[in-house]
Order: structure tokens, then sequence, then C-alpha cells
């Protein structure tokens, strides 16, 4: 398969990497330690259109599609990973449901100002025991004439904290399993909207997320996104597409740590000679430009497919898999090559390492990752 970029593919590609260079990578570091949100970063990477990269103009995107949306992502996460999920949850999770399952009315209202970047979304289907297992999901949703009334919890919500809606997955009828799971679309200033602190974590510590809790919080009709007992295949059928995101989000988090590991293996000398003109060293980095191209190459195979109208729920896992794990390989291969000073908070590069491991964990683990390839593969 070849992939062929467009002008304005390109350009998107070299408009987001400048940024990444200018405002990202000089910030990354210090939003990592203070767990700051980027919010003036982030409005900045709306004004270049990233708020909705492939919804159309007439709701307010850039009418670009799902290619130059990769590509765009992988580039903000080269520069910071917090940002890049940022921008891949109000793309991917929130706009995407929105503009595909959305009336008109809703996507007036619930699309146009996230897509133009005025807004941020993010989505809710996690619980204390429903990761894997969506069916599992408790947070209820009970109809009373035109309003449901809305109980439960949500964890790991990325943007949690500061998002203005949230792509809401509850369960009308507990009896019936996934066919009971309904969506919602929720301003977060709702009452009975109840976020809690920001999550401490391991990695991309400048995106935040946190838990939240629904107490009886009314939430009219219209704001029900497709009919009831849908929720589960508007769930499925977004991960599709988030799960392309985050495949473009460890490619660029695997590039940053290539890219520093290359250039240090060049500076940096044993044995009177740079490191780079080692045979180990150098296996190491033709084993990491490897992995990261075979990495793009599937995600931009799940985008084309995507932006075909074509199902892509196994190319976006196989994307999501490999992308993933190439970049946690690629991480520890950057560590090795710094050596002592790669585990130093003084470098980046142990931020890279720890902002990849999120990446085969969430909008589905690699376990689950295979499942759907080796569902795929043996229907």
């Amino acid at each position: 398969m070849e992939i062929e970029l467009s002008e304005e593919q390109r350009l998107l590609r070299d408009t987001c990497r400048d940024f990444a260079d200018k405002e990202l990578k000089p910030n990354a570091k210090r939003w990592d330690r203070e767990h700051k949100f980027p919010k003036e970063a982030v409005q900045k990477a709306f004004e270049l259109g990233l708020g909705g990269v492939a919804v159309p103009a007439e709701w307010g995107g850039a009418g670009m599609d799902n290619i130059a949306y990769a590509l765009a992502i992988e580039e903000i996460s080269r520069g910071c990973a917090s940002v890049g999920v940022t921008l891949s949850v109000n793309n991917s999770l929130y706009c995407d449901p929105v503009l595909k399952y959305g009336t008109d009315e809703q996507k007036e209202k619930w699309l146009k100002p996230f897509a133009r970047g005025e807004k941020l979304g993010c989505f809710g289907l996690t619980e204390p025991q429903a990761g894997s297992d969506a069916a599992e999901q408790r947070t209820t949703a009970t109809r009373k004439g035109d309003v449901y009334y809305i109980n439960g919890t949500k964890n790991w919500i990325t943007n949690g904290p500061v998002a203005d809606a949230i792509v809401l997955f509850t369960m009308t009828d507990l009896s019936k399993g996934t066919k009971g799971i309904t969506a919602f679309v929720v301003d977060t200033n709702t009452p009975g909207f109840l976020r809690q602190k920001a999550d401490e974590k391991l990695g991309i510590c400048a995106s935040p997320s946190c838990t939240i809790f629904f107490e009886n919080m009314e939430v009219p009709v219209s704001q029900r996104l497709g009919a009831e007992g849908e929720g589960f295949k508007i769930a499925m059928s977004t991960l599709d597409g988030g799960r392309i995101g985050i495949a473009a989000q460890a490619i660029g988090i695997g590039r940053a740590a290539f890219e520093e590991a290359r250039d240090y293996a060049k500076v940096r000398k044993t044995f009177d000679v740079p490191i780079a003109q080692h045979q180990a060293i150098q296996f190491m980095l033709a084993d990491m430009a490897t992995e990261l191209d075979a990495a793009r190459l599937l995600t931009l195979r799940a985008a084309a497919l995507k932006d075909r109208g074509v199902r892509h729920t196994r190319e976006s896992s196989m994307a999501k898999l490999y992308a993933s794990e190439a970049s946690n390989r690629v991480a520890d291969k950057a560590v090795q090559i710094h050596g002592g000073m790669g585990y130093s908070k003084e470098l980046d590069i142990e931020r890279h390492f720890r902002d990849a491991r999120i990446t085969e964990i969430y909008e589905g683990t690699s376990e689950i990752q295979r499942l759907v390839i080796s569902n795929a593969v043996l229907r």
C-alpha cells in the first residue's frame, strides 16, 4: 500500500512540527514537573485548526482527513505527549462520535464550538470495575418523562478536570448487558456533575485526568446520543478511531526518544570515539528507526481505511498495539544509549520513557488489542 501525502497534508505536518519545536519542546519538561495543564499551548494548537482536524468545515472543523490527523498528532506528541493526548481525545473521542451519531441540532451546540477549539471535550466510558470489560458499566440513567437521572462514577477521564462537555456512557437497562448501554453528551457544569482532584500519574503529567461522580444529574432526552441501547456500538466505533490517535501519539513519543538518542550518540565518546561508531549502538538505532517506520505505516493504513469509510477495527488495533509497544521498546533503548544520563531528570529521555508506558494501556490495553485482532483473523 502506497500513501502519497498531499500538499495540504504535508503542510499541516510541517506546521505542527514547527509548532512542536518552538512552543512545546522548550516547555514540556516544566509542564511535566509542575503537573501543569498547558492551556495556552493547547489554545494555540486549536488556532492551527487542531480542534477537529477531520471534522467538515460546515461543523467547525478543519475539513481535512484522518491521515492528516494522524500526522498532526505524531508531530505534536513528539513535542509534548500531554498536549498530544489532549488533542487526540477532543478529536477522536469527543468530536468524532458527535459528528457520526449526533443530530444536526446536537452538532450545532455540541460539535461546532469543540471542533473550532473554543471548547474542550472528554469521553466517559471507564469505571472502577469497567475498564477492559465495558459490559460491567454501573453508571445508570433512569428516564422519567423527558429527563434522565444519571448516577454513578467514571474514572481516569482524560481532560476531565478541564473539559466543557463529556460524551458519557450509562446503563439504561442493566439486564441487557452491552445492549443496555446508552450514550449522552453532557455539559460539565450540569448540577450533579462532580469532578474530583486531578489524578497523580507516572507519565503524561501535563494531561489532567480525574474521577467524576454523578449524583442525580438531570440530562434531557435531547442530549441522548443515538437511540437507547446503542451506546456500546457508539463506544466501540469511537475507539476504533481513537486507537489511530494513540498510535500516532506513541510514534511521536518514540520519535522524540529516538532523535535524542541518535544525536547524543554522535557527541558522547567512549574509547576515544563517538558511541555512534560502536556497532552495538548502531544496531540499536537501526532497530529503533525500523520499528517507528513500521508503526507509522500501520497507522497511516488504518487512517486511510477510515477516510474511505471502510471498517478498520482490525487495522486500528494492529496500529495501536504495534505502535505502543514499539514506542516503549524505542524509549527503553534510548535510555540505555544515554547510560546514566538517561536515568536523570536533567534530560528529557526519562520523561519519554514514562510517557510511552501509558500508550499500552489506555484506549484498550495491548491484551485487548490482541483479542480484537485474533477475533478478526479467526472469523
